[in-house]
């Protein structure tokens, strides 16, 4: 379990990124308590993935700051990296070995032990559904099972924050339910969980606070129903399409 030696396990001010003429984040303002889940949610292209890459340090930010578990995203890259996983929306497993042989190497290269790795692994495959598959090669796996070998991957390592950018997209309703157990049982162990999602319902399931992001920038910010109570509304859909079309935008 981990000390809450950081109070704050995210804090982001001002970011702002643009690719060519796209402004992905324009002024993005974030903090997640540590030990929290904490979901961004937003339609496709609002700046969740943009944002978690910026966090991960995997991009480099045009402007503005950010901050995770006590060190700066860009000067302290390092520190950051020794203290968090990541499950990005790209599959990194090798398609050519076997579901057990993924995270074996996989837990190896993150500094296991041959039977530490080996009992890391039995656990995550039995965790994540797919004992029964552990033999196969990833290339005879479905997109749900590809999925869910990914995120597995990333929980071989206990992480002090992890970050899951959609990480139930393509799953079943049971697959989904396995997942959101495994990231509370994270939490509950002291981890910090940040999250992109664009399901409505896992925003409003899992998560402690939310941040709803719109054309790159936070529209509103607090638990599933302050959001709710605030707007005088019954659904976090409800909410954020009523947010979007406040600041004169399109959730579309």
């Amino acid at each position: 379990m981990y000390e809450k030696r950081y109070p704050v396990a995210v804090e982001a001010e001002g970011l702002r990124k643009r690719f060519g003429t796209t402004e992905a984040l324009r002024g993005l303002d974030l903090t997640a308590a540590t030990g929290t889940i904490y979901g961004l949610l937003g339609p496709n292209g609002a700046g969740k993935s943009t944002t978690i890459r910026i966090l991960a340090t995997l991009l480099r930010p045009d402007g503005g700051r950010a901050a995770v578990l006590g060190h700066d995203v860009v000067r302290q890259a390092g520190a950051v990296r020794r203290r968090i996983a990541l499950a990005g929306q790209a599959a990194t497993v090798d398609e050519d070995l076997t579901g057990q042989e993924n995270l074996l190497f996989l837990g190896r290269l993150c500094g296991l032990g041959r039977s530490g790795a080996r009992t890391r692994a039995a656990g995550l495959l039995e965790a994540f559904d797919l004992a029964g598959a552990a033999g196969k090669q990833v290339k005879t796996y479905s997109g749900g099972m590809r999925r869910r070998l990914d995120l597995a991957a990333s929980f071989l390592v206990p992480a002090e924050l992890y970050f899951l950018d959609e990480p139930t997209t393509g799953l079943d309703p049971a697959a989904r339910a396995r997942v959101w157990q495994i990231v509370r049982a994270a939490a509950e162990s002291g981890s910090t969980v940040l999250l992109t999602t664009q399901y409505l319902e896992e925003a409003d399931r899992i998560a402690d606070r939310v941040a709803v992001i719109d054309h790159g920038t936070v529209v509103a910010e607090g638990t599933p129903a302050g959001l709710k109570a605030d707007t005088g509304k019954g659904t976090l859909d409800e909410v954020f399409l009523a947010l979007t079309q406040d600041t004169g935008e399109s959730a579309a």
